[in-house]
């Protein structure tokens, strides 16, 4: 399980991201371009399961975008943007838990109560 930290900030129209611990760098026009860049980026570093990626706005001009690859959730995002999923043939996504017993409820009659709603 891999997981990409970046700090995001827009200058002069053109947004770009750092790696908080790492050497993975891009820069896009608009966010939606720089989240695909950064989501290739990591999976090209690691292509161990599925992609889940974060965008979250600090301000107006910075942001911050997690990416994590692998551990079970599957190939699906979450967020605000949009993100490249993982190319067919990845790992498959995590067995569903069996389905719990429901109990069935009895339900109480006015009688049981020994009085009426409309009484």
């Amino acid at each position: 399980m891999g997981v990409f930290t970046f700090v995001c900030r827009s200058s002069g129209g053109e947004w770009t991201a750092k790696q908080v611990s790492g050497d993975l760098e891009a820069s896009a026009a608009s966010t939606f371009e720089l989240q695909r860049k950064l989501v290739q980026s990591a999976y090209a570093t690691d292509s161990s399961g599925g992609v889940q990626s974060s965008f979250s706005l600090v301000t107006p001009s910075s942001a911050v975008f997690q990416v994590i690859i692998g551990g079970g959730g599957g190939g699906g995002f979450i967020g605000g943007g949009a993100a490249a999923g993982a190319p067919a043939g990845a790992a498959p996504a995590a067995e569903a838990p069996p389905a719990e017993e429901k109990k069935e409820e009895k339900e109480e009659s006015d009688d049981d109560m020994g009085f009426s709603l409309f009484d």
